[in-house]
């Protein structure tokens, strides 16, 4: 069970983490939308592993970790945006301690999620396909309906067109 006020100190250091990725996001707007782009997943990957809560990384407390959570490469941490590699190892060192390393069976939890989820999407990729051949056929079957009905409206008007004329060919067989 973790201390109360260990956590309380966690989520203050998450928070300052937040507000001056946020003031940095804004300020590197200026430079171009791909820094701040860049700024933001920096500062939201610092936040999920002040917190202990890694999406994408062991959770390790290092700029590597940072890197691969914010799915950047290192360099743009060691050559770019050194001011937030400043940061976090500022924040990692004001924390005081290190979060728990992410357990085998987390990862093992993980991946497995991550395979569900793409079964699931190929499976409805697959639906989706399936229901648009379906919607084709239904529009190739409702045409088809279509001129089946005119051909047989056609052939009641021939048919009632020949009820007013007789039919000599029967009253032939019937006199023989």
């Amino acid at each position: 069970m973790t201390d109360p006020a260990s956590d309380a100190s966690t989520h203050r250091v998450a928070d300052l983490a937040r507000i001056v990725g946020e003031a940095l996001a804004h300020a590197s707007a200026d430079s171009g939308p791909e820094d701040a782009v860049e700024v933001r997943a920096i500062t939201d990957a610092m936040v999920r592993l002040l917190i202990g809560t890694p999406l994408h990384s062991d959770g390790k407390l290092t700029i590597v970790s940072l890197a691969v959570e914010a799915r950047l490469r290192r360099n743009k941490l060691t050559h770019k945006h050194i001011g937030l590699k400043d940061l976090f190892y500022a924040l990692v060192k004001a924390r005081g301690h290190s979060p728990e390393p992410v357990s085998e069976a987390t990862r093992a939890r993980s991946r497995k999620q991550q395979e569900d989820l793409a079964r699931v999407r190929a499976e409805r990729d697959d639906l989706r396909s399936q229901a648009q051949l379906l919607a084709r056929v239904v529009q190739v079957l409702e045409i088809e309906n279509h001129r089946l009905k005119e051909t047989n409206a056609a052939l009641e008007q021939q048919l009632a067109a020949r009820e007013g004329v007789p039919d000599l060919a029967s009253r032939r067989e019937s006199h023989r």
